[in-house]
């Protein structure tokens, strides 16, 4: 019976290479194609579903640019040169990275990436710490344009040995950051670890005027009640299964939609579920 199930087994299995080996010897060739053949070895029991997500998100990071995963000004953690050092420090501490874009007067002028860990020989000095102890440990910046694609940027982490990028608009101004964690995350998923937040944390407000940070995972219930809305509650039990419903797929980040009267931008997605969403009203003419 095991010589049997060996058999079946190796069969299955050589059919699953054939199937490969005509796939690419085969016009025309396509991602497509290359998608459907694993779905078909998941379906088979050949590779798992883990496996399968890793390979297809390799496959789709090439066409995917800096532009669309990038975190936004208003999201960016940055140290200004005018800060004191107390202030600068603690914005390290709290903010719980690694890496921080340090800016001068102007608000793109890029002085360099300032490094954690290049802050600790300072706080053992006898002396206060200035502002010019601060700037003198200064890691170049890497500029990108938003186009890049993401295949090409990642060979570049890789390469020139360096974890973050600052992205420039057609115009030269910066227009967002992207760190090698942020592409990792388009192949194999949402990276976390221990510093990171609980995504069922509470609705944030940020500086910019009438927009707020929402977890997908707040409850309808919540949503309504702090946004004065009346989105059922019978349906869906979260913000973010309302939201996958009105796009009719999950959303991906960057993409965004007008319902309700409000203005939902899909700010954190691993293309399997949504995370954070930013959100904003509406203004009376606009919804008229």
């Amino acid at each position: 019976m095991s010589e049997d199930r060996s058999s079946s087994t190796n069969d299955q299995q050589k059919s699953w290479f054939e199937r490969l080996t005509q796939a690419f010897n085969d016009e025309p060739r396509s991602r497509e194609d290359i998608i459907k053949l694993l779905e078909a070895a998941v379906k088979s029991d050949i590779i798992d579903r883990d496996a399968f997500t890793i390979v297809e998100g390799a496959l789709e990071v090439s066409e995917v640019q800096a532009r669309d995963i990038m975190i936004p000004p208003s999201q960016m953690v940055v140290i200004r040169s005018e800060d004191d050092p107390k202030t600068s420090i603690r914005k390290v501490i709290d903010s719980s990275h690694s890496r921080f874009p340090v800016v001068g007067e102007e608000p793109d002028e890029i002085l360099g990436v300032l490094l954690a860990k290049d802050l600790l020989p300072l706080l053992f000095k006898d002396e206060d710490i200035v502002m010019d102890d601060i700037l003198s440990c200064l890691r170049p910046a890497n500029f990108i344009p938003e186009s890049k694609r993401l295949n090409v940027l990642l060979n570049d982490f890789r390469t020139k040995r360096y974890h973050m990028a600052l992205v420039l608009d057609e115009y030269g101004s910066v227009s967002g950051l992207v760190t090698i964690e942020d592409v990792l995350e388009q192949i194999v998923g949402e990276i976390e670890d221990e510093t990171d937040r609980e995504e069922n944390e509470d609705i944030q407000t940020t500086d910019e005027d009438d927009v707020f940070l929402v977890p997908a995972l707040c409850p309808v219930e919540d949503f309504n009640e702090y946004f004065k809305a009346s989105f059922s509650e019978e349906e869906f039990d979260t913000i973010g299964g309302i939201l996958v419903q009105q796009f009719g797929h999950v959303p991906v980040r960057g993409e965004e939609i007008i319902f309700g009267g409000m203005n939902f931008y899909v700010l954190k997605s691993d293309g399997r579920r949504v995370k954070t969403i930013k959100v904003s009203r509406l203004n009376t003419e606009a919804t008229e």
